[in-house]
């Protein structure tokens, strides 16, 4: 008997005969609800009638009452089709519809007190929620939830940082590089456990794990650090992770309701062209559809720091920003020390009439960190932020990029929400920084283009550790990080980097641009910089479209390589890079585009090179060159 057959038994037997299934509309996940011995509720997952997810707990804690154990399991509701049709601006695809089986399980522990478990399968996964109804307060203290893994399933985990460590205690920001393809079990090297999203394999199905609908009325989780057995137990945030005087995690008087378990499942290119992760948020807030512009910004803080902040240098970048095409150009940090309200209206004004617009960055932090810049403190009530909003808007900014955030406490989450709804209204664009993962937000907010929670760019302009570790970490994170949300990596360096010998060719640089998925992608490139690519180059860039219609993913294994395509109207983009020390021969099935020609941009034979020739699409193969990549465009 084989692994797969006593895990099969295994798993069949701890089920028990009382349990419940909902399958997916195409009958290949199934999903099964069931009870152990001590009345705790587990389920599995199955592709295809084989184990995916092993038996795993379920159910809640909160103060006054005891929902994961000694529970009695009701008759489940009928099952009900779910469809649910919604554009966004920000994501692998303009148009989505979401279709799904979807069967509440109603719970009673042995107080006679009531919860329901709502389960969702579709043909990429599986999620589920617990909903606690009825008046009276309901505080959180824990969740039984875990996702049990076969013992020879492999992880591509990151460590989730510790709180108020790292720079001007700073941390948690999701700013770690990912442990590469352990084994299940190995324990995180961080007390905090495991970021989300988590990936792994057991067999051939990939699985991708996330929560999704952050409301505000949540605190956001993790996998904790220990996962005994290959069993991963939901986390919680660090007791400082919280605003000052903040609660830590959810209560309430009213219905309790956990954001989304999410499980992507399936196939590589399943689970890489899944939109679950803003399927299972909520609709869209109402925003001026005319003010939801997605693009591409300068940002001379990249590679310039804090001495570029002065108003003759953003008004170079503003001219650089036109020259190229682009959308918006970034101010960073102390701009109000250093440039001023009034010059920062004539910088807004004069891109204005180079069809530029203009981003500011914001300290959202009060007490909880011990940064310096400015403008900090201005963002912390509704009546600041109110009066501050509408002063933007009043100068022409469009956007704010809002900094150091204090971690994942359900009042921190809250401050994530206001600073989206009030922003909203005054008709601006947000970008979050050394902040939390976005969890859906780019659907339910429209104003929201981005957020940082990645170890980017600007970390390999500190260390040459982390530029040599940025290959491979590149190579992760359309696979992680970027699978569900934006990503505000703030790509793409063509020329040198003070003090750091690059470790990527240019054609890796350039295939940033279209593989990783940002509304507004910052980049870090700087008009010197940018007069050294040749001008097919820079009028790829300058037509670069700055959202995506349809994507789809074509090749690659996480930190190795990838090959993505997205479309935009009928033009189709075709990305790739290698993060091997040696050359790679990709095949690439590009058969959806039938025998278009296309023009192929990639390395040539030094580091900083770059050839152009034509390409057919078709059935195809392309040599990728160490540390190298391309874009292809078909029109």
């Amino acid at each position: 008997m084989d692994i797969l057959q006593k895990t099969l038994f295994a798993t069949l037997a701890l089920l028990g005969a009382n349990a419940q299934a909902l399958d997916s509309p195409d009958k290949r996940i199934s999903v099964k609800v069931g009870q152990t011995d001590r009345k705790q509720l587990t389920y599995t997952v199955l592709r295809d009638a084989r184990p995916v997810v092993l038996p795993s707990s379920l159910g809640l804690q909160l103060a006054d009452a005891d929902l994961a154990f000694g529970l009695t399991l009701g008759t489940p509701s009928m099952v009900r089709a779910v469809t649910d049709r919604y554009e966004i601006a920000v994501g692998k695809k303009r148009h989505v519809t979401y279709r799904a089986n979807e069967q509440v399980f109603p719970i009673r522990n042995a107080q006679g007190q009531k919860m329901d478990l709502v389960f969702r399968v579709s043909n990429d996964g599986v999620a589920f929620r617990y909903v606690v109804k009825g008046a009276g307060r309901k505080q959180f203290v824990s969740e039984a939830t875990s996702f049990a893994f076969s013992a020879d399933a492999r992880a591509w985990l990151q460590p989730m940082q510790v709180a108020q460590t790292g720079w001007m205690n700073t941390n948690p920001a999701y700013e770690e590089h990912y442990q590469r393809e352990i084994p299940v079990g190995t324990p995180s090297p961080s007390k905090a456990g495991w970021v989300f999203p988590a990936l792994f394999r057991t067999g051939d199905t990939w699985v991708a794990l996330t929560e999704a609908n952050m409301d505000g009325s949540f605190h956001a989780s993790r996998l904790q650090a220990g996962s005994p057995d290959a069993t991963y137990r939901i986390g919680l945030p660090m007791a400082e992770e919280k605003t000052t005087g903040g609660e830590l995690l959810a209560s309430t008087t009213g219905d309790m309701v956990t954001p989304w378990r999410v499980i992507a499942l399936g196939s590589l290119a399943t689970v890489m062209d899944s939109t679950l992760g803003t399927d299972l948020a909520a609709p869209a807030i109402a925003f001026e559809a005319s003010k939801v512009k997605p693009g591409h910004a300068s940002w001379s803080w990249a590679l310039l720091k804090d001495d570029a902040t002065v108003y003759d240098v953003q008004k170079k970048f503003i001219d650089y920003t036109a020259d190229m095409k682009w959308d918006y150009a970034l101010v960073d940090a102390d701009w109000d020390r250093k440039i001023g309200y009034e010059k920062m209206r004539e910088l807004a004004k004069y891109g204005e009439g180079k069809g530029v617009g203009i981003l500011v960055w914001y300290n959202s932090s009060g007490e909880w960190n011990k940064t310096d810049y400015s403008p900090k403190g201005a963002l912390l009530t509704a009546a600041q932020r109110k009066r501050e909003f509408a002063r933007m808007k009043e100068m022409g900014i469009k956007g704010l990029k809002i900094d150091f955030f204090p971690g994942d406490g359900v009042s921190a989450i809250k401050y994530y929400v206001d600073l989206l709804r009030d922003a909203a209204k005054a008709g601006l664009l947000v970008n979050f920084h050394g902040a939390t993962l976005p969890r859906g937000w780019a659907r339910t907010y429209p104003n929201f283009m981005t957020a940082e929670a990645v170890k980017g760019l600007e970390f390999t302009t500190f260390t040459q550790a982390d530029q040599d570790a940025v290959v491979r970490h590149a190579a992760m994170l359309p696979f992680t990080r970027n699978l569900f949300d934006p990503m505000d990596f703030t790509p793409m360096v063509f020329g040198d980097i003070p003090t750091i010998k690059r470790a990527t060719r240019n054609g890796f640089e350039l295939a940033q641009s279209v593989l990783f998925l940002s509304g507004i992608q910052h980049f870090a490139e700087t008009p010197d910089g940018m007069a050294t690519a040749p001008s097919f180059v820079k009028r790829f860039l300058q037509e670069l479209p700055g959202s995506w219609d349809d994507s789809r993913f074509v090749a690659g294994y996480p930190g190795t390589h990838v090959v993505i395509a997205r479309r935009a109207g009928d033009t189709w983009y075709v990305a790739g890079l290698n993060a091997d020390d040696s050359e790679r021969t990709v095949a690439l099935d590009l058969s959806f585009l039938g025998r278009r020609k296309g023009t192929l941009i990639t390395d040539g034979a030094s580091e900083r090179a770059f050839i152009t020739s034509s390409i057919t699409a078709g059935s195809t193969s392309i040599t990728i060159k160490p540390q190298g990549g391309f874009v292809a465009v078909f029109r």
